[in-house]
């Protein structure tokens, strides 16, 4: 497992949290709401979404998602990811967290893991070198997984690219075999018994309200007990 160094932020208010899901899951939406209430009662929020959020991050972004690139090995995909995020570390994330600010990120490199790492057959190991190599300690203080039922997760998918996507284009990944997601799913369940303190499992059924509710309960707690809330 990575080691991770609790002083990094120069501020002891700041908080990294990232949230994780398969495709569909909601995770999206989730940080919104938790980026939203947390600004209402006074906190300096900044969000991030991977891979994207600087201009050369939304650029990797299109390759990455554009479907002409069927081609695109696993290894490519692991290098393009962490060249977009050890940008947004440079250009956001860490002048955040030196602030003071709670970072919150659509995905971070437990994405990598499920995606590269477990569902592209790469290993963990391989993806935390990179980690090391293009971040160095820098990793969520929280991830909280947003847990769905595969088909509803990439049935949601397909809506979303219908109305975002020109044509009904599919994004590249979304176009991945149903076995495909399903390693990614095992791959993050794999991180949940890997790291359980940091990695939280949220149950993803219902409506936003209801998730956001249980999201709410389980980071108040934790953040609570890092003498990260006021």
């Amino acid at each position: 497992m990575p080691t991770r160094h609790s002083t990094r932020h120069s501020s002891t208010r700041a908080f990294f949290i990232s949230f994780e899901g398969t495709e569909g899951s909601g995770k999206s939406t989730q940080l919104a709401i938790l980026a939203e209430r947390l600004r209402a009662i006074g906190y300096p929020v900044t969000e991030t979404q991977e891979p994207g959020t600087t201009s050369i991050g939304r650029q990797i972004r299109s390759i990455l998602l554009d479907p002409v690139n069927q081609e695109m090995t696993g290894m490519a995909e692991l290098l393009l990811m962490f060249a977009a995020r050890a940008q947004t570390a440079a250009e956001i994330i860490r002048p955040a967290l030196d602030r003071g600010d709670i970072v919150i990120s659509d995905r971070f490199t437990d994405s990598t893991l499920a995606y590269q790492g477990y569902a592209r057959g790469l290993g963990f190991d391989l993806v935390r070198r990179a980690h090391e190599l293009a971040l160095g300690s820098l990793y969520p203080d929280l991830t909280l997984y947003i847990d769905v039922d595969l088909e509803t997760g990439l049935a949601r998918a397909r809506r979303r690219n219908d109305a975002t996507l020109e044509g009904g284009r599919e994004a590249r990944i979304d176009t991945q075999s149903v076995a495909f997601h399903s390693r990614v799913a095992e791959g993050y369940r794999e991180i949940a018994l890997l790291e359980p303190q940091r990695f939280r499992v949220i149950d993803g059924s219902g409506d936003p309200a209801e998730v956001s509710a249980r999201v709410w309960s389980d980071i108040a707690a934790i953040m609570q007990t890092a003498d990260r809330l006021l």
